[in-house]
């Protein structure tokens, strides 16, 4: 099956087993997740809830907004009913569990790239804020995101083992490597034709930096999740999702990150610009 009819399928799927709230928010019911997962029990799938709900506090977001415990009426035979336990989930919860469940199941790992682009593809929808900002707007609010991600990953990247600064600079190095087809920030900065002194992520586009955000926080998320140890791994985990997130662009037909135009403002201008005129103001 080609990479393209798998994204279909699940896609199909999982949208298949939505449902709706009557305020028309979208939650999908861990049991019947569950036999989508391929699990022959529910509660050999409740401690992946668990992880999962973890998973979700360590990102900093409050699990009940995500993973909502329930009594759902369900069919036991012949006809009857009776009221068993449930979870109604978020995307995002959807997200994370197949993120922690067992990845010898094709349909997990098919799943993680589902999950991955949608939850991010949706946050970025319901931001109505978001989608009304220019495109330098778009910019100056990826790059601090980034910013404050890229923190998280150094600290994920420490723990994994990348202490020195030039420890670090090589983990860099293979997730840009895995992300622009094997350019490293070196490869990006000469092409992007930039100074020395200019650093390569003020000089991209909000498409471009959101590829990177994406890269960095997927890696950040495994580093911690899989407790990933030694600087040889850790580069590795960096390169296979900067290289996942680079097939999920070419998957939806999207433009890869090296050939996408180089902004003419750098983030420092915008950002000197936009001072300047608040203090007109």
């Amino acid at each position: 099956m080609t990479e393209k009819l798998i994204t279909e399928k699940h896609h199909a799927t999982f949208d298949g087993m939505r449902h709706f709230d009557e305020d028309g928010n979208e939650f999908w019911l861990a049991r019947q997740l569950a036999r989508i997962l391929e699990y022959s029990e529910y509660r050999h799938f409740l401690p992946v809830v668990e992880r999962a709900r973890q998973a979700c506090l360590n990102s900093g977001r409050t699990p009940k907004d995500h993973f909502e415990d329930i009594l759902e009426m369900v069919e036991i035979g012949s006809g009857a009913r009776r009221e068993l336990p449930d979870v109604r989930l978020s995307r995002y919860a959807c997200y994370l569990i197949v993120q922690n469940g067992d990845p010898s199941k094709s349909v997990i790992a098919n799943g993680q790239t589902y999950f991955a682009i949608q939850t991010r593809r949706q946050e970025l929808a319901d931001d109505e804020k978001f989608a009304r900002l220019s495109e330098d707007e778009k910019r100056l609010a990826i790059r601090n995101e980034l910013a404050q991600h890229n923190k998280y990953l150094a600290a994920a990247a420490k723990d994994a083992g990348v202490e020195s600064g030039l420890d670090y600079a090589i983990f860099q190095d293979h997730g840009y490597r895995g992300l622009y087809g094997g350019m490293t920030a070196r490869d990006i900065h000469a092409r992007k034709g930039l100074k020395k002194s200019q650093k390569i992520l003020d000089h991209m586009g909000s498409t471009e930096l959101a590829a990177n955000l994406f890269r960095a926080t997927q890696t950040e998320e495994k580093l911690r999740r899989d407790e990933i140890r030694g600087k040889q791994r850790a580069n590795q985990t960096h390169f296979e999702v900067g290289r996942k997130v680079r097939q999920t662009i070419e998957e939806l037909g999207g433009t890869m990150p090296e050939a996408l135009p180089t902004p003419e403002q750098s983030i420092k201008q915008i950002e000197s610009a936009k001072k300047k005129l608040e203090k007109k103001k």
